[in-house]
């Protein structure tokens, strides 16, 4: 399920910057919760946490769904 989340934050990446070969997204587990991690290029960055955030408090958002429907605990680390 985890890997569906990351194809999901990939894709929705991708399709906001300008060089999406640059957009890198890894998962580790941190004691219990999946934490993705977004990495993507530093002209990108804005493009992908939004104005005031809302593009990232959108991505968190689906993949928190995508994560109870699953009884699984998620977050999303978005560059460094």
């Amino acid at each position: 399920m985890a890997s569906m989340m990351s194809n999901l934050i990939e894709y929705i990446a991708k399709s906001l910057v300008d060089e999406p070969d640059e957009v890198h997204v890894s998962e580790h587990d941190d004691h219990g919760r999946i934490i993705i991690h977004l990495d993507v290029a530093e002209d990108d960055i804005g493009r992908v946490i939004g104005r005031d955030g809302r593009i990232a408090t959108a991505m968190r958002s689906l993949i928190k769904v995508a994560a109870i429907r699953e009884d699984v605990r998620v977050g999303l680390e978005i560059g460094d």
